[in-house]
């Protein structure tokens, strides 16, 4: 979305969107680009980590902001929630993926038909969630064998959205995506 571009403003008002992130690794950018897209588009969105008080984001491997938690997975109902974002950054990911709580917290979207969205190193937790199976997927790079051998099929795209599984999936491939991935998530939250 462009500066003065209210196209997507008030498309997901009532609707409230998890963002899904370990206490430290996360990428801020991956983080506060989406959540920003969807405060635009008059989403609420909360932020859900393993553990309550604060997470802390990283600017690719250096110490950037910290953010207040608004609910444990313990203590969340994937009921309550319209739809998931999954942000990255390496650590993020491959923590939350080793947190039966997460992945079970992630999976549920899957089994409910609620869209997913999902950028860089985030799908590291949908593979332990065994739901990317016959999807197609983009990634961070390095993720495609663990996709492939998940039985996804990995394509090297800027967005791609996967309609054809029990729900929608967005993935994008870095920060450099995020444009994209920002506008294909609010359009596949809105449906």
């Amino acid at each position: 979305m462009t500066e003065g571009d209210d196209t997507m403003a008030g498309e997901l008002r009532g609707r409230t969107v998890a963002f899904l992130v370990a206490p430290e690794g996360v990428e801020q950018v991956e983080l506060t680009e989406p959540w920003r897209e969807m405060e635009e588009a008059g989403a609420t969105p909360r932020l859900i980590s393993t553990d309550s008080g604060s997470v802390q984001a990283f600017d690719h491997l250096d110490k950037a902001d910290t953010f207040e938690v608004d609910a444990t997975v313990a203590d969340s109902d994937p009921a309550d929630f319209d739809a998931l974002v999954l942000p990255g950054g390496v650590a993020n990911p491959d923590f939350l993926r080793m947190e039966p709580k997460a992945v079970e917290f992630a999976k549920a979207f899957f089994t409910a038909g609620k869209p997913v969205a999902v950028i860089c190193h985030g799908p590291w937790t949908l593979v332990e969630a065994d739901v990317v199976r016959d999807r197609t997927i983009t990634s961070w790079p390095s993720l495609r064998t663990d996709l492939r051998n998940a039985g996804a099929r990995w394509v090297d795209e800027e967005v791609v959205v996967d309609a054809d599984g029990p729900n929608t999936l967005v993935s994008s491939r870095r920060p450099d995506d995020l444009k994209a991935f920002c506008q294909a998530a609010v359009e596949a939250f809105r449906a």
